[in-house]
Parts: C-alpha cells; sequence; structure tokens
C-alpha cells in the first residue's frame, strides 16, 4: 500500500533536514545507511498531512522525537498519531532528553521493536517501555 501525502509538505519537510536538531541528528545517525538492521529509513518523511521525523516504510514504522515543540500539543499528537495507525503505521515515540542522555537504550528499543514486530501485518506488540 503506498502512502500519500500533501506535496506541499516536501519543502517544510526538507527545511526541517536542515536544521539539525541533536536529537535527531543522534538517532539519525544509527538509523541513515540500512544501519538499522537493513532497513531504510527516511527522515522528515511527510505522511498525509503530517511530517513525522523518521519513517520506514517496509516495517510501517515511525519513529517520533518528543522534544519543546510538542508541548502544549498533546491533542495535536493524539490526532495525528491515530491518523497514522489508521494507515496501519506504529509510531514509537521518544523523548527529546532520552535521545540526547542516552541514544543507545533508544537505539536498542527500536532494535528491539523491529525484532519482535517484523511479522505479518496484523500480528504486531505494542512497543516495550523505554529501557
Amino acid at each position: 500500500m503506498r502512502i500519500y501525502y500533501n506535496p506541499k509538505l516536501k519543502q517544510r519537510a526538507r527545511e526541517l533536514r536542515k536544521q539539525g536538531i541533536l536529537s535527531e541528528v543522534l538517532l539519525w545517525n544509527y538509523l541513515k545507511g540500512r544501519k538499522m538492521k537493513g532497513y531504510q529509513f527516511m527522515r522528515q518523511k511527510p505522511v498525509g498531512e503530517y511530517i513525522v521525523d523518521f519513517y520506514c516504510s517496509k516495517l510501517k514504522l515511525a519513529i517520533e522525537i518528543d522534544g519543546v515543540s510538542h508541548d502544549g500539543k498533546l491533542g495535536y499528537d493524539r490526532q495525528r498519531q491515530s491518523f497514522l495507525e489508521s494507515l496501519g503505521i506504529t509510531v514509537l515515540r521518544f523523548n527529546n532528553r532520552d535521545v540526547k542522555r542516552d541514544t543507545v537504550c533508544v537505539v536498542m528499543a527500536i532494535e528491539g521493536w523491529i525484532e519482535k514486530n517484523n511479522l505479518p501485518f496484523g500480528k504486531r506488540q505494542p512497543p516495550d517501555p523505554l529501557c
């Protein structure tokens, strides 16, 4: 199934990639170039009317880093996550602080999810709590 997006978001996604937010750069170093168990991740990927921090189409996995930009936006984040889940996309959320302080633990949590959920669609399990 192909995931559609609003083409108007392409420029904004480029701008977000160029911003170089530290926690995103730290995690991107572990995800880029198929380093994460051979899966290809994209950074700042438009999905529908939203942009997710990282996305793997083969796993239908979005990874979000919640930092200051998410403060006071709980309703928006819930709506956004519900939309993504309606497309069969799993969303793993990590706190900005956790990514900066213990990137390896975050990476291990993602690897654990991949190992546990590299199953046929419909048999996926919810993510384990962070380390």
